[in-house]
């Protein structure tokens, strides 16, 4: 079975929780988790997301003051296995 959900990673916790906020606000269904590993920079913190809101994130990260993303990206389990891909 797949468990495959999007990951925005950045710089700053601080960014982590303002992009938090904005996409709860947006209704879009969020958690705050530990970056994965394959994303080695940034604060140790992204904003977790469904991979159907993929779009819709993105168009967000772009329209909002997100100077310190370092990047979108889809997350997918495999088995045990963790594949990272960056959408964005």
């Amino acid at each position: 079975m797949q468990d495959v959900y999007g990951v925005a990673a950045f710089r700053s916790r601080q960014q982590v929780l303002r992009f938090e906020q904005m996409l709860r606000m947006e209704g879009v269904p969020v958690r705050i988790v530990s970056t994965p590993r394959d994303i080695s920079m940034g604060c140790g913190l992204s904003v977790r997301f469904p991979a159907e809101d993929s779009e819709r994130v993105l168009r967000l990260a772009k329209a909002g003051d997100t100077g310190n993303l370092i990047g979108v990206y889809r997350a997918e389990y495999d088995g045990a296995r963790l594949r990272v891909m960056p959408i964005r």
